[in-house]
């Protein structure tokens, strides 16, 4: 049955990574994995718990009889819910952030994100856009920024192919923020989540190695655009008809959904709560402050003619039950053993943390980042806080993830919003990518000696 489990996920990760050409939701394929693993798992329940958890089993029988009945109940509550309880902080915590995004949105607090491309430079405008959703991504989602950013340059870039160049520069961008901080992907919220990394370290110790992967690429970029780009022309969008927020009412929402998810790692720290309760204190605060401010137009209909994209709102959805499918199929292969069993083989190289790093780099180019990151965290028995593995494989699944189009969540969203092939992909923006993770590897190595 280990074999069959374990064949199950295989059989997952290798839908996952040609979604492009079966066209089956990546989603849909976690989400299956992760419910048959576990209906699997418990119709041979004894025999793992057997192996696995035989003193706690023990102790759950109390001196009465073991039957199978009590061998489910053991599974579901002192097991399964162990898994579910750790994939639902991730996924709170996203869907928390995501809502943030949208309350923010929907009250005009990005709009001067249009104005500061109000610019005729190729060049100017590609930066303007790249480190406006780097510093935007290291705070929110990466998946939500790209969205929102390629939302903003479809209204604003007219030329497709040129509109491909910053689109590119967006994902570059957005999934390098994301690395930067616990909070930006959902690899180091994972991380942080499960106490492997500190929210100080971790952004210090990738920082650099991640601002040098994404200067590189985005500078290569640059140089394929003319010096002149196709603009709209931009005004500050019209509002009357969604929101009547002054510009300072809408900077207090910003300060107050922005500055509290900068406030959820102190929160952290202080209280030893899930990260996902102190990003639920910033949603209902924000909450609150929007019905203030909103008060006049609660009972109108007009408050629902958003001009937000429902797209969001479908990617939000898809991404909470792929994260929760992933995370729950890697969790019964943990349980029958066989993550253990890998572990104990690579004796030789588990140490190497650049031979971790390489692995996972390659395996992300195919293979979702997250699946792989997932994967890679998983196998690793140690707790150790900080330790050069865990940052090894979130700067080395970020690198793998860009190669590709298809590597990431964000990527797959870039192919469908702007209809990127993978092969133009590949050539305009997968080698830079390539080249500035070689960099930033070097840069990573030199930090690792210090």
């Amino acid at each position: 049955m280990t074999l069959v489990i374990v064949t199950i996920l295989i059989l997952c990760y290798v839908l996952i990574a040609t979604e492009r050409i079966t066209n089956v939701n990546k989603a849909a394929v976690a989400i299956f994995a992760g419910t048959v693993g576990w209906v699997f798992y418990i119709c041979y329940g004894n025999d793992f718990v057997m192996s696995q958890h035989a003193a706690d089993y023990t102790d759950f029988l109390n001196g009465a009889v073991a039957t199978s009945t009590a061998v489910k109940e053991y599974i579901s509550r002192n097991i399964f819910l162990r898994y579910v309880g750790r994939a639902s902080e991730i996924v709170l915590f996203l869907l928390c952030t995501m809502t943030i995004v949208e309350v923010l949105a929907n009250n005009g607090c990005f709009d001067f994100i249009t104005q500061t491309l109000k610019t005729r430079s190729s060049k100017r405008m590609l930066w303007t856009v790249s480190v406006i959703t780097l510093v935007l991504s290291a705070n929110l989602d990466n998946l939500t920024t790209t969205i929102m950013m390629l939302f903003i340059l479809r209204k604003v870039v007219s030329n497709r192919s040129q509109r491909l160049i910053f689109g590119s520069a967006i994902l570059l961008s957005a999934n390098f923020g994301g690395a930067m901080t616990v909070i930006g992907d959902p690899t180091g919220l994972l991380l942080w989540n499960d106490g492997h990394v500190s929210a100080t370290a971790y952004s210090m110790q990738l920082i650099l190695p991640c601002l040098v992967s994404w200067a590189i690429p985005v500078w290569w970029l640059g140089r394929e655009l003319p010096e002149r780009v196709q603009t709209e022309w931009i005004t500050m969008p019209y509002r009357g008809d969604d929101t009547r927020l002054s510009e300072t009412q809408r900077l207090i929402m910003l300060i107050v959904g922005i500055g509290g998810l900068w406030f959820i790692p102190t929160f952290h720290n202080i209280t030893k709560l899930s990260p996902f309760l102190g990003a639920l204190c910033v949603l209902s605060l924000l909450w609150i402050v929007n019905e203030i401010m909103n008060h006049r137009l609660l009972n109108s209909d007009i408050l629902i003619k958003h001009t937000f994209p429902r797209m969001l709102q479908y990617s939000a959805v898809q991404m909470i039950l792929y994260v929760m499918g992933i995370m729950l199929a890697v969790g019964v292969v943990k349980e029958t053993g066989a993550f253990d069993w890998l572990w104990s083989q690579m004796a030789g190289v588990r140490d190497n943390v650049w031979f971790i790093g390489l692995v996972s780099g390659l395996i992300s180019v195919v293979l979702d980042n997250f699946a792989t990151a997932m994967s890679m965290i998983t196998l690793n028995p140690d707790s150790a806080l900080n330790a050069d593995y865990w940052m090894m494989v979130a700067f080395a699944v970020t690198v793998g993830g860009n190669i590709l189009c298809t590597g990431s969540m964000a990527g797959l969203m870039l192919m469908k919003t702007e209809k990127v092939r993978g092969g133009w992909y590949l050539r305009h923006v997968g080698v830079k990518a390539l080249c500035g993770g070689l960099v930033g590897l070097l840069v990573m190595y030199l930090i690792c000696l210090h």
